[in-house]
This record gives structure tokens, C-alpha cells and sequence, in this order.
């Protein structure tokens, strides 16, 4: 996570790079991202934030524009490319991901506008109004709303009474077929996976209210939720399935991952009453909030290890070769940069050996 910020950068300038396709290959001048700069969070001005990346930006001067401009790496296209054919190659999981998102909400549709702020953590393609909802018309339908200049995405009626099994329940299976199951198997059909870090002491009365909380019977995010109770055990019976659907949304993101502010705007949708962020500070067993930076951005616990994907995508492996470069910095320029110094040196070497000068030199 202290990476993932500058990351972010990282995707949002070469977006607008390969979104420039008049350019062979794809480029943008520096002028237009200095103007850019305090939209894109560059503190330092574009300039120094590019050179800190060498293995993903490249920045060179046109004599026919007098203008200076910045494209991506052969490195970096690679890497574009292994994304963008991992998505299209996976167009049939994306319409399914879509489909249950939509299926977990009360009316089965969702606003467009909140599809968009989540297309990259689910996987779809930057052109997905196109590539995923007119092609498949049979599944999706766009319907105005009452707002000007903003459209609903709904399912088809064919569509609409479709079931689904929450994600969670794979895990359950499994979970009863083991000889060591760590859970009581009279329980485990309402419980959720729970693993904390090592150091991380559970006091006896934090244990207790887990293990209660773990029995409590639960609506699930693909049923109708019915009348809302108002009593002890219908609010936390309410609790525990908002728990249960953002556990369903981070199951269906490529890297189990979402920043808080994003997955808040389905909040009304999914009849999720309570704060987003507090359901995760009361859950540390199953989700991961982290606080760099500016952005609040939560991980389901049990979808990593070692801060790598347990059950990893092609898509999330194309996304981490590009964490990789930014992880990776200047530090290899330089290490290069000294073996040619080195290299120079040593060819040196013979022709002052040649002019009879003292060898110590």
C-alpha cells in the first residue's frame, strides 16, 4: 500500500497516454500534464514524478513540435498489452461478476455512474457500456433515470429471477469436507472465515461475541431481504448480511480489494443502513483497512497471504508486474548506471597501462 498510492498516478497518466492514439506511439506532452499536475495529485510537478519511474515512462523531445513529450516503456506496453487480452479473454467471468453485483441489489439494478467508479476492481473493459451491456442485451438493459443526464443499469426480466450462491458458501463446503476443521460444523452454516495476524491477542470476551456472532442466522446477498426488524436480534441480523454482501463484493473484485469511498456508493442500493467503514473496524478477522495515504482502501483478509493474492487472475497478475515497476523505481537505472562506470574504468585501464603511466592511477 505505500506503492499502491503513487500507483494510482501511475494508471491515471498512462490512461490519458494511451487515450491520445493520433501519436505512433501513443504519447502526451509534458506541457499537458504540468497543467494536470494538481488534478493527478503530482505535488513535484509532472516532470520529476516521470523520471522517478524510468522503467515506465519515457520522456524525449520532438524537433518537429519543439515540444517535449512522454510515452510509455516497451516494458510498460507489455504489460498494458498482457492486461487488456487478460480482460478480453475473460469477458465471459466479467458479464458473470456483473450479473450477481446487479442481483444483489434490491431492485436488480444499480446506477450507472457507481458501475464506473468500480470498472478496474471488477475487471471490465474501459469500453464495457459497448464491449459488455450493448452486446449482451439479452442480460443488461440502461434505462433513464429521474435525474438528468444519468442512466440505471438494470437486468432483464429473464434475468432477474436467477439464483446465485454467495461466494462464502465454497469456503463452508471445504471447510466441513477437512479433518481439522477449525470451525463446530453444527455452526458453520452462518459463519465466515475469520484468520487475524500473529501478534494480534484476542482477549476471552472478543472470542465469545465472534463465536455468537458466527452462530446468528443471516439473510443472505443474493435473497430478499424482507421487513426489517427493529429488535436486538434483527439489527444484528441486518449487520451481519451488510457484512455478508461486502464480503460477496471483494469476492467479485480481481484483487479482492476496493477503496471505502467507492464500495459506499452502493450502499443505498444494497439497503445497507450502517457505515461502511465502521462494519469493516468491527470485523478485523475478515476484512484488512488500510489508511495510506488519502485513501481508505479495504482487503479481504482471507483472499491474501504475505501480501500476495492466495488465488491469483491473470488480470491481477498483468496489475502486479506494473506494481512491480513502480516498486522497482529508479533503483535499476542506477545499478546500470554504476556497472558502466565500472565497465569504463576497467577499459581504461590497458591504455594508461600502454602510456607507461603508474598502474595506481
Amino acid at each position: 500500500m505505500d506503492k499502491y498510492k503513487n500507483l494510482l498516478k501511475v494508471i491515471a497518466i498512462q490512461d490519458l497516454i494511451l487515450a491520445n492514439p493520433t501519436h505512433n506511439p501513443p504519447s502526451v506532452s509534458l506541457d499537458f500534464l504540468s497543467r494536470l499536475s494538481q488534478k493527478l495529485h503530482l505535488n513535484r510537478g509532472a516532470a520529476s514524478f516521470l523520471r522517478k519511474y524510468p522503467h515506465i515512462f519515457h520522456i524525449f523531445y520532438d524537433p518537429n513540435k519543439f515540444r517535449t513529450f512522454c510515452r510509455l516503456t516497451d516494458a510498460a506496453m507489455r504489460v498494458s498489452r498482457q492486461e487488456a487480452e487478460a480482460i478480453n479473454a475473460s469477458l465471459d467471468v466479467v458479464v458473470d461478476r456483473l450479473v450477481r453485483l446487479l442481483s444483489m441489489s434490491t431492485t436488480k439494478s444499480l446506477p450507472l455512474r457507481a458501475v464506473f467508479k468500480v470498472w478496474r476492481e471488477l475487471g471490465l473493459p474501459d469500453d464495457f457500456e459497448d464491449s459488455i451491456i450493448s452486446r449482451n442485451s439479452h442480460i443488461f438493459k440502461l434505462v433513464d433515470a429521474h435525474e438528468p443526464n444519468t442512466h440505471i443499469l438494470t437486468l432483464t426480466d429473464e434475468m432477474r429471477d436467477k439464483s446465485f450462491v454467495a461466494c462464502v458458501e465454497n469456503w463452508r463446503v471445504m471447510e466441513c469436507c477437512r479433518e481439522n476443521c477449525a470451525v463446530d460444523r453444527t455452526e458453520i452454516r452462518y459463519s465466515f472465515k475469520h484468520s487475524y495476524p500473529p501478534g494480534m491477542r484476542l482477549v476471552r470476551d472478543f472470542k465469545a461475541k465472534v463465536k455468537e456472532w458466527q452462530r446468528l442466522p443471516y439473510v443472505g446477498p443474493y435473497e430478499e431481504m424482507g421487513e426489517k426488524k427493529r429488535s436486538k436480534a434483527g439489527i444484528m441480523g441486518l449487520e451481519k448480511r451488510a457484512v455478508a454482501i461486502v464480503h460477496e463484493f471483494l469476492s467479485l473484485t480481481v484483487e479482492r480489494m476496493v477503496e471505502v469511498e467507492k464500495i459506499s456508493h452502493f450502499r443505498k442500493s444494497f439497503a445497507i443502513d450502517l457505515n461502511i467503514r465502521d462494519l469493516f473496524l468491527d470485523h478485523p478477522g475478515m476484512f484488512y483497512l488500510s489508511t495510506k495515504g488519502k485513501r481508505h482502501t479495504v482487503f479481504l483478509r482471507e483472499g491474501y497471504e504475505r501480501g500476495c493474492l492466495i488465488d491469483p487472475n491473470p488480470v491481477y497478475n498483468a496489475r502486479r508486474k506494473l506494481l512491480d515497476l513502480v516498486v522497482l523505481g529508479r533503483h535499476a537505472m542506477l545499478i546500470n548506471n554504476e556497472s558502466r562506470s565500472v565497465e569504463n574504468c576497467q577499459t581504461q585501464k590497458p591504455c594508461l597501462q600502454d602510456e607507461g603511466r603508474d598502474e595506481s592511477i
